[in-house]
């Protein structure tokens, strides 16, 4: 199965902070790719949408906070978690970022340790799908790390989609999903595929799952939700 990492996108034009950054979040095993304009950047998050952004404030063709307002104005862009990664230390510059959508502030300089330490806290608040913690249900164990999935003690073969929908279900549990909010929130909007092709995806992870398959329950005329009631 391919792997699923988060993808962590930092919008930043001082080559050394790229690096110490890249580094860092490379070592805790995410993808990590790197910008040095808001148009770039704008340009990135169409063609693949990160799971969290980090952003300068300063950059060459205009700020990173309009940037920021521009992504938290887009409605298939608004949820993405963001990181402002600024020189700017003075309070009215925090409350400036916060208040027009950063989830984060972090002055330069800066702890990597803390960076990843603060994003892996924001995205197992915003995103837990993305956060690396083990997640579970029943004899159901996903491991983000090493992108495997375990019935008690013995690991499963399961395709990358159904990995991808398993993830999803496990860190959104008890909650109904229709088919096209699946499509949306797993494949993401820009993916052309059709509502009916989550039936399959499901019922290969029901084949998966084996004994564990009734985790994954059909809520009739809405769609799908993981759910360890009876």
């Amino acid at each position: 199965m391919a792997a699923d990492k988060t993808t962590v996108l930092i919008v930043e034009d001082e080559p050394a902070i790229v690096e110490l950054v890249t580094f860092s979040l490379r070592e805790s095993g995410w993808n990590v790719s790197s910008v040095q304009s808001t148009q770039e950047a704008w340009d990135f998050i169409h063609e693949r949408k990160p799971q969290l952004i980090l952003l300068d404030w300063m950059l060459p063709d205009q700020t990173g906070l309009r940037l920021l307002a521009r992504i938290r104005g887009d409605r298939h862009f608004a949820d993405i978690p963001i990181i402002m990664l600024t020189a700017k230390s003075m309070e009215e510059d925090k409350l400036a970022g916060l208040n027009n959508g950063a989830d984060d502030y972090i002055t330069k300089p800066f702890s990597p340790r803390e960076l990843l330490a603060r994003s892996r806290a924001l995205l197992r608040r915003k995103s837990p799908e993305h956060a690396d913690a083990a997640m579970r249900a029943g004899p159901i164990t996903l491991d983000p790390i090493s992108c495997t999935v375990s019935l008690g003690q013995a690991k499963i073969d399961i395709g990358h989609a159904e990995y991808k929908l398993l993830k999803f279900f496990l860190a959104h549990p008890e909650r109904v999903f229709s088919r096209s909010q699946l499509l949306d929130k797993v494949w993401g909007d820009h993916v052309v595929i059709e509502e009916r092709t989550v039936d399959v995806h499901v019922l290969r992870l029901r084949k998966a799952l084996k004994e564990a398959e009734h985790l994954i329950k059909t809520v009739r005329s809405v769609g799908y939700m993981l759910s360890e009631k009876t």
